[in-house]
């Protein structure tokens, strides 16, 4: 019977419990699981931020892990058949129905108003729906992905949740060869999105973020300019880039931060004409006051919003960590490896910035 983690509900306490291994319907794989991601919004499940959660749930939702059974075969995108063995991700996100308007006319399924998502939105009476656990029933349709050669499961679980994230806000800002960038925020997010930006061809990149052992990181990520929140004020942030690019500010930042207050300053800190995505905004974390005459309209300020991956994102950012293996040291991000039994602490460690990245290891 595999074990898994289960987050009962909001404020309580994680516990382990035992599953019945599944019966697979056919399309349906089982995964034994390798590692899986400990991210923010498992903090913000754990506190009841998310709306619509069906607790009790198994959380992880993004994961790697070994294809223990199979009913039937089962293909890749490019029509390559999986076998028994395969050491394989997934996007976590299924059921879009393609059949919506956000479906088939805005081409925006990460819209779309049946989209579930492994770890999240499904609850645990429904099955093995989550990583934090021995083992992961994936339903016939949910889409997998081999691991390039050169990237473990390491490497790839480092980049965890935060890469497809931050592949999509980069991809959002239109990010092109040259660009001054800055990101706001040195979680796992923000670090991505630092590597990301810098293979598109950004010609300079700043961080914007604490503490000093993740903006240490984001250097080696990338990142020219690094700059502690912790030392500074917006003021002399905004100083500070603006004296770096001519007194105009960025051409393209990025919010990867998740404080509200980032966003006004994050308007700041991009150049008129220039472009602002904000991805970091998960949950609400509350308002903040702006002047639309001062920080858009008289900026003419393009803002764009940024809401989970699809499967483009998770398919090319995997192709972006394979080509910039042993260029960007992506398992520095690992801080350190937690057992189920161990969940509740690497809650709390990820909460608390005690570590980059957590990692759960069944």
């Amino acid at each position: 019977m595999p074990r898994a983690v289960v987050m009962r509900g909001a404020g309580e306490r994680v516990v382990v419990g035992d599953f019945d291994r599944p019966t697979l319907q056919c399309g349906a794989v089982l995964l034994e699981t390798i590692y899986s991601d400990v991210c923010g919004t498992d903090c913000h499940l754990f506190h009841g931020r998310l709306a619509g959660v069906p607790y009790p749930i198994i959380p992880g939702h993004v994961s790697v892990g070994r294809i223990a059974e199979m009913n039937g075969e089962v293909h890749d995108v490019d029509g390559r058949r999986f076998e028994i063995g395969d050491v394989v991700t997934f996007l976590d996100v299924h059921e879009t129905c393609g059949q919506c308007w956000f479906c088939l006319v805005a081409k925006a399924t990460t819209r779309c108003p049946k989209r579930r998502v492994y770890g999240i939105t499904y609850s645990a009476d429904e099955g093995l729906l989550g990583g934090w656990s021995e083992a992961i029933y994936l339903k016939p349709g949910v889409k997998i992905l081999r691991l390039p050669e050169n990237v473990s499961p390491q490497t790839f679980i480092s980049g965890g949740c935060g890469l497809p994230t931050a592949f999509h806000a980069v991809d959002r800002a239109t990010l092109r060869m040259g660009d001054t960038v800055v990101v706001q925020g040195s979680g796992p997010v923000g670090l991505c999105a630092v590597a990301l930006a810098r293979l598109a061809g950004a010609g300079h990149v700043t961080i914007v973020g604490a503490p000093d052992q993740r903006l240490d990181l984001a250097v080696e990520f990338g990142a020219d300019e690094a700059v502690s929140i912790e030392r500074t004020t917006p003021e002399e942030r905004v100083e500070r880039v603006r004296g770096l690019t001519g007194g105009r500010g960025a051409d393209v930042c990025i919010e990867a931060s998740g404080s509200p207050a980032a966003v006004v300053e994050g308007m700041e800190l991009t150049r008129d004409n220039g472009t602002y995505v904000i991805v970091g905004q998960y949950t609400d974390c509350g308002s903040v006051q702006i002047n639309p005459h001062v920080h858009i309209n008289r900026k003419h300020l393009d803002i764009r919003g940024c809401w989970g991956s699809d499967f483009s994102h998770v398919y090319r950012a995997l192709i972006m960590m394979s080509r910039s293996v042993g260029t960007v040291p992506w398992e520095k991000m690992i801080t350190r490896h937690y057992t189920l039994d161990e969940a509740g602490q690497a809650l709390e460690d990820v909460e608390r910035l005690r570590v980059v990245k957590a990692v759960i290891e069944p």
